[in-house]
């Protein structure tokens, strides 16, 4: 029977709220820096103290019980507002600094993150974040099981309950071989963009029907870097985010083209958070500084789009 009294430490919480989300001893001490047998010490402190088994252990697995189910959403939610409350008694209202976990989807990854990373060394030195890329779906359910603090995903989503800002919206432009016929062109048409047979929102797992040879093939990519490599060959041709412009189409055999308004060839950016965070400030000012080194990229690779 537990104690009416009793106060469990955030540090407990935190232990109880790592070995569910990793279900696995080892690996929760690991991730919290401490031993073993310190973490099992303070989830029994906390067990004993509720007068409840939150997790179910064996030689074999860990179970989170049905009351642990019911308890984890509020033990994140009261670490979450601990943490915003130590960020802002810092005086440091929209200042980022500590552990933030971020997750961002593969198209805007490796195109962005440099250049995030270099702007959060100079405005946010105290900041240390994490970045996960994976694809949206996965990243939400990340997202909602407390795994990352917030996600850089395409708008909309498919998934309700969540906050959303919006951080850019831009353009998708059309790679292909230098001898193609759509080469360099401005203004493509919502008909010429059907020619090019290509799944705009996930550039990474495109299906080409297009070549310019006249052998007709298709092509299901596992990433884009090999995508590239087709389309450098003069096998086929694709659709980029305009992020992508500047590290993907730098090698020779590649010419842009740009699509016109009218067809609607763009996505929107946004960045996805629990409601229940108490850190809205600091993700405001998280999202100015993605949209900035995002900008940054975009001019970069203005000399090699031909419109």
């Amino acid at each position: 029977m537990g104690n009416r009294e009793y106060r469990p430490t955030l540090a407990q919480l935190r232990t109880f709220v790592t070995i569910a989300e990793h279900k696995h001893f080892g690996t929760a001490a690991h991730k919290l820096n401490i031993s073993q047998p310190s973490l099992s010490q303070a989830l029994v402190t906390l067990e004993s103290g509720l007068g409840i088994q939150l997790i179910e252990r064996s030689t074999r697995k860990v179970i989170v019980t049905p009351v642990g189910q019911e308890l984890l959403p509020l033990a994140k939610a009261t670490l979450d507002a601990a943490d915003a409350f130590a960020a802002r008694s810092r005086g440091a209202l929209g200042v980022l600094s500590g552990a933030l976990n971020i997750g961002v989807i593969p198209t805007l990854t490796p195109y962005i993150l440099p250049e995030f990373l270099k702007l959060s060394c100079d405005h946010f030195p105290d900041l240390k974040p994490q970045v996960v890329e994976d694809r949206t779906a996965a990243l939400l359910d990340r997202l909602r099981d407390g795994a990352i603090d917030v996600a850089v995903v395409a708008l909309p989503t498919s998934q309700a309950g969540f906050d959303e800002q919006q951080l850019f919206t831009e353009r998708l432009v059309a790679v292909t071989p230098a001898s193609h016929p759509l080469a360099g062109r401005k203004n493509l048409t919502a008909d010429e963009l059907g020619e090019l047979d290509a799944e705009l929102a996930h550039p990474c797992r495109v299906e080409h029907a297009h070549t310019p040879t006249s052998a007709a093939f298709s092509v299901r990519a596992s990433s884009l870097a090999t995508i590239m490599h087709l389309v450098a060959e003069g096998l086929t041709a694709t659709v980029l985010p305009e992020s992508a412009v500047a590290s993907e189409c730098i090698r020779p055999g590649l010419s842009v083209a740009t699509f016109d308004e009218s067809v609607g060839a763009v996505r929107t950016i946004g960045l996805i958070s629990r409601p229940s965070s108490s850190r809205s400030v600091e993700y405001r000012a998280l999202g100015e500084l993605i949209s900035l080194a995002h900008s940054r990229v975009i001019e970069r690779g203005k000399q090699l789009i031909g419109g």
